[in-house]
Order: structure tokens, then sequence, then C-alpha cells
């Protein structure tokens, strides 16, 4: 087999992976390289790769750059790009979707704030079905160590004397805190949820 023939391979691989494992990722193809979706997004000036960037280095088999690449982590979740496509491109839930399975093959940049936020938000969130402010914040600041983590939290003590004295942020709950009064079914919500995204999978060959 040729370098030609060898190289159209690899790509066709890494785009066939993506499209079996990422939400939206069978319409990366269909991105025309016009460059909307950049042009409209708040953080434009700011990818490390745009959208249609990603998507042309997917279709190029640049498995690595593309996986532990920050752009993904960037989206904010503002639509501007999906409402912009030309081609009606769910450019916001691709960019969601390769975050994810980056993070699924442990690939995502570490200390990367956007991830690290996720990851505590949700297990912090799904433990009791409410989010506990005050354990959130901490692990979010001590996350690089003992001393990164008084040193923020320190530069953060006005706005944290102005969430105690408006009641948002409870010391208490450092012992406890609030929580749904159904615990039992947020979890059961999520396991169910999980085994419904399993069966779609399979059914289409995931």
């Amino acid at each position: 087999m040729s370098e030609a023939d060898h190289s159209s391979a690899y790509r066709r691989e890494f785009l066939a992976e993506v499209e079996r494992e990422v939400e939206g990722g069978t319409w990366v193809k269909m991105c025309m390289q016009c460059g909307v979706c950049a042009g409209s997004c708040p953080f434009g000036p700011h990818w490390e790769h745009s959208p249609q960037k990603i998507f042309m280095m997917i279709r190029a088999g640049q498995r690595e750059a593309v996986l532990r690449s920050e752009s993904m982590w960037l989206c904010t979740s503002c639509y501007n790009c999906v409402v912009r496509c030309p081609r009606q491109l769910p450019v916001t839930h691709i960019m969601h979707g390769l975050a994810s399975y980056a993070q699924k093959l442990g690939l995502a940049p570490k200390l990367q704030a956007t991830r690290d936020f996720s990851l505590q938000f949700w297990e912090n969130c799904t433990r009791t079905g409410r989010v506990n402010e005050m354990r959130l914040t901490l692990g979010l600041y001590f996350r690089e160590g003992l001393v990164a983590g008084f040193k923020q939290a320190w530069a953060m003590r006005t706005v944290a004397w102005g969430l105690l004295r408006a009641g948002r942020l409870n010391p208490a709950e450092l012992v406890g805190g609030h929580r749904c009064a159904d615990a039992n079914g947020i979890k059961a919500m999520l396991a169910k949820a999980r085994e419904i995204e399993a069966r779609r999978k399979a059914q289409h060959g995931h």
C-alpha cells in the first residue's frame, strides 16, 4: 500500500471513530469550512483550534491533536454557531461530545479549568441532587494543592464575604448541606439515563 493509501485509511479511521463515539459526530463530514462558527463564537479569538479547524483535523486523522486540545472545553453553549451554521450542524453538541470522549479516554488536558469545574460540579450535584456550594468552591480552589488553594481563597475573600452575607455560602455545608428529598430517585434517574444511552448506542452499532 502506498503512502497516500495509508494516509487515506488513517483519515477514515478517526472520522469513523468520531462518528461512532461522539454525539453529533456523523455531521462532521458535512462541514464546508466556511468559518461562520468561529466568527460567531464569543471566544473566537481565544480558540486554539476553531470548530471548523477541529472538524478538518478529524477528517485529516489528527487524533492526538484533537483529543488533547483545550478547544472543546471553551464552548459556552451559547449556540450562536448552531443558529448560524449554513448546513445546520449541531456544532455545540459535537464540541461537548468531543470533550466528553477525550475525558473518557483520559486524553483531556489536565488542570484545564472548564474540565475541572465540569467534573467537580457533576460529582457534587449527582451525589445528593443539589449543589453543595461550599464543597464545590473549596474543591476548585485546592485542586492544585494546599498553598495554591489558600492563595485562591484569599484572592476571592471579598466575593466569599458577599456570598456569606447573602446566604449563598454556608460553612455548615462542609459537614452536611442541603439535598433533594429523594436522593435515591436522582440516582435511579441517572441510572435509567445511562441504560437508555447504552441501548441507543447498541441499536446504532455504536
